[in-house]
């Protein structure tokens, strides 16, 4: 299983200032190799390579960081066109669809840059890095994690590692390989209903709110409408020093979540079944005022926390079909749209069971996982 650890940098105002120079040099770099893929048409990276690696090296970058370059650039097209064919840009011929394939990928300033461990080396027990730049290598520049990520770094840090600025914070991404823990066969499942009322809601009936973080959000909304609105220069000082606090927040809550329902999970020996929820965006429709809140939730991000939790606890996760979860009864199967009568309430026109709705809901995607489960690994058996 990889993990990303992230340290934060803490060099001296010199060495801030080398490694800002860095980044922009590289950017440059990476827009002009960009260009030239685009004009060529070439996005391999041996051919990419072969045309653009001289011209890097002339520039000053070092073989290594050219390299790194040129791979940055491919991966990008790489994405985009993975974008293109899963439909993420939209229909062909659609406005934005257009826009994404009649120009060059572009690269920030301060793009993040990924270094190999070639162009930069850890000491973990001074907690310091060695670091190549524009203005030469940089030895001894300081970092700072919890003890946590610096145990994961020094016994599973492998390949490379991305510089990243941020609000004038320097910080170093490394990608870590830890070993998946045997996956215990379950004892049942725990099925997890995600909503906007209820962030998630577990079939043993625990319900976390969404009140709270929906509060966050627009209170957000309305400070960032007031100060666009104001447009003066302490406003859009404001604007920017906020920026990611709402997101920061909302990471927080999905963590508290998932560890919950992850220990729930692993305490009573069951699985974690989740729904299948792969473009709701666009399946879903809402009237306007709805629209923010369904596009600003993080869906993915707390099935993605589940799930790497999950795995490092070695708890089960299958991801089952959501459809009329919602609208059956968890107790006889009846599925009737009039079983909803409300936003919370579930009454069964059939055996009339009743039950908040969401909980029912999870019950139902609880019974699914256990029958993916089974028909998943009776096909295992059988191979």
């Amino acid at each position: 299983m990889k993990l990303v650890v992230q340290v934060r940098l803490l060099p001296t105002p010199e060495q801030a200032a080398a490694l800002e120079a860095t980044l922009h040099a590289v950017n440059q770099a990476a827009n002009l190799v960009s260009q030239t893929a685009f004009a060529a048409g070439v996005t391999r990276e041996y051919a990419l390579r072969k045309i653009t690696y001289g011209e890097l090296k002339a520039a000053g970058l070092g073989a290594q960081t050219a390299q790194r370059v040129i791979k940055k650039v491919v991966d990008a097209y790489t994405t985009l066109r993975a974008n293109i064919r899963a439909g993420n840009l939209g229909p062909q011929g659609s406005p934005r669809r257009k826009r994404a394939q009649s120009k060059p990928i572009a690269f920030r300033p301060s793009a993040a840059q990924p270094f190999d461990d070639r162009c930069l080396s850890w000491q973990l027990d001074a907690r310091t890095v060695s670091i190549w730049t524009t203005a030469g290598r940089l030895r001894g520049v300081a970092f700072t994690g919890s003890a946590d990520r610096i145990k994961t770094l020094t016994a599973y840090r492998k390949g490379e590692s991305d510089l990243v600025t941020r609000d004038g914070m320097w910080f170093l991404i490394a990608t870590c390989e830890v070993p998946d823990p045997p996956v215990a066969t379950p004892d049942g499942f725990v099925g997890v209903d995600l909503g906007i009322a209820n962030i998630a809601t577990t079939s043993d009936g625990k319900r976390h709110s969404g009140r709270g973080l929906n509060a966050v959000r627009h209170r957000q909304r309305e400070l960032r409408a007031r100060l666009q609105a104001k447009g003066t220069k302490s406003a859009k000082r404001l604007l920017k020093k906020r920026r990611r606090k709402e997101a920061r927040f909302a990471a927080n809550t999905n963590h508290v979540i998932a560890k919950q329902i992850v220990t729930e999970a692993e305490r009573t020996g069951r699985g974690i079944a989740l729904e299948d929820l792969g473009g709701i965006r666009d399946r879903v429709r809402l009237r306007k005022p709805q629209r923010v809140t369904l596009h600003s939730w993080s869906f993915h991000q707390l099935g993605s926390f589940i799930a790497y939790k999950a795995a490092r606890a070695g708890v089960a996760v299958v991801h089952v079909d959501p459809a009329y979860t919602s609208q059956a009864c968890s107790s006889c199967g009846h599925v009737d749209k009039r079983n909803r009568p409300g936003q919370e309430t579930f009454a069964c026109t059939s055996c009339g069971f009743a039950e908040h709705a969401d909980v029912n809901a999870a019950r139902n995607i609880a019974a699914r996982g256990v029958a993916g489960w089974a028909v998943s690994h009776a096909a295992d058996d059988a191979a």
